[in-house]
């Protein structure tokens, strides 16, 4: 009688993942920004993995990882991130490695699977340095011109130098090879609370929204706070908070059911207590998994500028600073995690969007690609109180190589 296949050690991927919340550690989670030492040393800590799996570990010189394969039959690429946003959570990007990893240990020995699972972690998906640069590096759309240009956003640090002093500078850049995968793979903890709210295990990515951010600044008259008449003001201050309530009031006729906007962050100059400010900027952000509903947003967010800058007393205007596509997910890749959810995961899955960006956006520019979400504790994400229950890792551990091993042959 055959023996059923061989699932993911759940003790070995909390012990990996533990050891990767060792590093950088702080609260309850882990402070590891792109290209710091602690993101250095997961880089690291990886690529002395990857042997583990039989695979041949490259850091290029961007700070992505690559663990190839030279067993034959066809490839599947699977990963994440290792760096995180600042004072954030252990899980968002780890899990996804420590999965990929798990599954080329589990599948790449076993002479049922035909190919094997290649391990990808790619640099700065939480946009220290830009947008997914290690992901976009990968696919070609990210010129040696971007990386002279990219600056650290806390630190204005300029990449090139954060590059060099983690020692990378100099090493050429990993590029896809197309033709080489049947495609890319990536789990991810919800960031929502979706699933724990509806008792799921699994969440099937059918979409991953696209991201358009804007500055809005507005124009006034600086003057003194306690000389100056309100009917005569130009308060730019003023002018922004109006232009944001009417934002939360018009939108809400003509988004789509899963449309979110937020104003990230406000600046006043000058941002003193006793002068009327005389500029004001809002970086605001708007995501959905339509561009034309995006678009049409964008549309009705230029007219209400105008309309307010006609009507004063301040001037308004719009700039668009980034447009991300959305991305939809492969069916096959959907049908394969649904499945694998059938048989690990008692049937508890749910189809769903991801209302956040991955690297499996950009790898669907070039190839198949799926994701699969695990529940995230209460919805928190990008805090250091960030948590997934053990045995929701460990399901979706056993969904993710369940998946592979689907994938690689079907």
């Amino acid at each position: 009688m055959p023996h059923p296949p061989a699932q993911a050690d759940g003790e070995r991927v909390l012990a990996d993942l533990n050891a990767l919340r060792a590093i950088g550690a702080w609260k309850t989670g882990v402070h590891k920004p792109t290209f710091s030492e602690p993101h250095a040393r997961s880089i690291e800590w990886l690529a002395n993995k990857l042997p583990e799996a039989g695979l041949t570990a490259a850091v290029d010189g961007i700070g992505n990882v690559l663990g190839t394969s030279s067993k034959a039959g066809p490839k599947l690429l699977a990963g994440s991130h290792l760096e995180s946003q600042n004072h954030a959570g252990w899980l968002d990007g780890p899990l996804g490695v420590i999965y990929a990893l798990e599954a080329a240990r589990v599948l790449n020995p076993d002479p049922n699977v035909n190919g094997a699972v290649e391990v990808a972690c790619w640099c700065d998906e939480e946009g220290h340095f830009g947008q997914f640069l290690g992901s976009r590096s990968f696919v070609g759309a990210v010129s040696e011109a971007d990386i002279d240009a990219a600056r650290d956003r806390n630190s204005g640090r300029s990449m090139r130098e954060a590059i060099a002093a983690v020692g990378l500078a100099g090493r050429p850049r990993l590029r896809a090879v197309r033709g080489r995968h049947v495609g890319y793979l990536e789990a991810h903890i919800e960031q929502g609370d979706t699933l724990e709210s509806g008792a799921l295990k699994i969440g099937i990515v059918s979409s991953i929204v696209g991201i358009w951010q804007y500055r809005i600044v507005f124009t006034g008259e600086q003057n003194h706070a306690g000389t100056t008449r309100m009917a005569i003001r130009k308060d730019a201050g003023l002018a922004l908070s109006r232009f944001c309530v009417a934002i939360d009031a018009t939108f809400p006729g003509i988004c789509g059911p899963r449309t979110v906007w937020t104003t990230g962050r406000i600046e006043l100059d000058p941002g003193a207590p006793s002068i009327i400010p005389g500029r004001a900027e809002m970086l605001f952000q708007m995501r959905d998994a339509e561009a034309s509903v995006i678009e049409r947003l964008e549309e009705k967010l230029h007219a209400m500028a105008a309309e307010a800058t006609a009507r004063g007393p301040c001037g308004v205007s719009v700039e668009r600073l980034r447009t991300g596509a959305p991305a939809m997910m492969d069916a096959a890749f959907q049908d394969a995690i649904e499945t694998a959810s059938a048989e690990l995961a008692g049937g508890k899955s749910l189809r769903m969007p991801s209302g956040a960006g991955h690297d499996a956006q950009i790898l669907a520019t070039i190839m198949p690609a799926g994701m699969l979400f695990v529940p995230s504790i209460g919805g928190i994400s990008h805090h250091w109180n960030e948590n997934t229950d053990d045995a929701d890792i460990v399901t979706g551990a056993n969904v993710f190589v369940e998946t592979c091993r689907r994938l690689l042959t079907r």
